[in-house]
């Protein structure tokens, strides 16, 4: 018969039915001696066996935690379900359009922005692509070589390089772009980081159906009916391929954005001791080369997120002469907004002046450890005056003392 008990939940009392475990129990032999409480040496062993391998696979998911940790900046492929696909696919079904999970995955793609060098130089990189056989502008858009370069691969899958040292593929294979940014272009790069590439990258779907595009749960919608459905097919796809780049620019200045939160994160990590030794009292072991170096490093850093580039801008001058009609500046701040972009930027900028705080007091003590050199060279200095002064007097007295001798013993 069932045995009930009373058990306390959150201050009250929940009355709940005990029942037999119908699970197989594991009976362990009674110890041998009721004074030590010893257990049998196989029990023994058992037990720690048990422990070791209780032991071994906490050790085995902390690895494995540290490994997922590392690879948290990489991307899964489109293929893979994902948490936002799934909350799309729901999206859609409450939408009552038709959903089919095949036709979902097959029909998302991947755009691809890699950052590899500080920036390009668009003119080598306009003479390089002709070289290897790549269009240039195919679809004539009328942006300058300084602003964007269009191309294709020899798979029909457009390119696009933009002057901040990042290039951005649509539906090509990661290594292949790579490949691209980082050996074919490499002769136009200017001062490049070939070690630490930033990639990122966005899902994205092609609809014949709609006419625009836009991003939602950070998935690009390109909407190609006019390409469908155009007497010019050219002049159509013209349209898309301006959306492409709109949405290009904003994910090449994610990547570039990413470029710097890596360099940031660096530069604190080298000056990451010096707080805790002010706490502590303890000297700064830095010179004047290292501090002006650290001071040179980050005025830089703020210098490529504030003023070289056009992070911090609203809209990029090369959407500035494009016809409203087309949205080209909404789908720049779409993606913005997905990215957390301006999110991003001000909290660099929050990182940026903390670093700048730790330089400054490096800059204090710099200053007053050669306010303090010079006030011992003055003490110095003064010390040596006095004791010439002082051997002047010795001198003199001496002299005095030598010329009384003698008149006393003229006397």
């Amino acid at each position: 018969m069932p045995v009930p008990f009373v058990s306390r939940v959150a201050g009250g009392q929940c009355l709940r039915t005990l029942r037999p475990s119908t699970r197989p129990h594991t009976h362990f032999p009674a110890p041998t001696s009721l004074t030590t409480g010893a257990f049998p040496a196989h029990t023994t062993a058992t037990f720690m066996r048990r422990k070791a391998s209780k032991r071994q696979y906490a050790t085995d998911m902390t690895k494995k935690t540290l490994e997922k940790q590392k690879r948290k900046h990489q991307r899964s492929p489109a293929a893979q379900r994902s948490l936002r696909r799934v909350a799309v696919e729901a999206a859609e079904r409450s939408s009552g359009s038709s959903w089919h999970p095949e036709q979902t995955q097959e029909g998302l793609k991947v755009v691809t922005a890699i950052c590899v060098a500080e920036e390009y130089a668009m003119d080598s990189v306009v003479r390089i692509l002709i070289s290897q056989g790549y269009p240039v502008d195919p679809q004539s858009t009328g942006f300058l070589d300084n602003q964007v370069v269009h191309t294709r691969s020899s798979d029909d899958e457009d390119i696009f390089i933009f002057p901040s040292g990042t290039l951005v593929s649509w539906s090509m294979p990661e290594e292949a772009a790579v490949k691209l940014a980082s050996e074919t272009l490499l002769p136009a790069a200017v001062n490049p980081h070939i070690d630490q590439l930033e990639i990122e990258d966005m899902e994205y779907r092609e609809e014949p159906g709609r006419e625009t595009s836009s991003i939602k749960s950070e998935i690009i919608t390109l909407g190609t009916e006019r390409e469908a459905f155009a007497a010019d097919p050219k002049e159509s796809r013209t349209s898309t391929t301006l959306a492409q780049i709109a949405f290009s620019s904003g994910l090449a200045r994610s990547a570039k954005l990413g470029v710097l939160e890596a360099s940031l994160a660096r530069y604190l990590d080298s000056t990451k001791p010096i707080p805790s030794m002010l706490s502590r009292g303890r000297k700064l072991p830095f010179n004047q080369q290292f501090i002006l170096q650290k001071t040179g490093a980050l005025l830089e850093l703020r210098a490529q997120l504030n003023h070289y580039s056009e992070l911090t801008d609203s809209l990029p001058d090369l959407f500035w002469d494009s016809r409203h009609e087309l949205g080209l500046e909404g789908y720049y701040d779409q993606v913005g907004r997905a990215l957390d972009v301006p999110v991003r930027i001000k909290s660099l900028n929050a990182k940026m002046d903390y670093a700048h705080e730790i330089v400054s007091v490096l800059r204090e003590t710099l200053s007053q450890s050669h306010s303090a050199y010079l006030e011992w060279i003055i003490i110095v200095l003064i010390a040596v005056e006095v004791g010439f002064e002082l051997k002047r007097q010795w001198k003199d007295w001496r002299a005095e003392d030598k010329a009384e001798k003698v008149v006393a013993v003229q006397q």
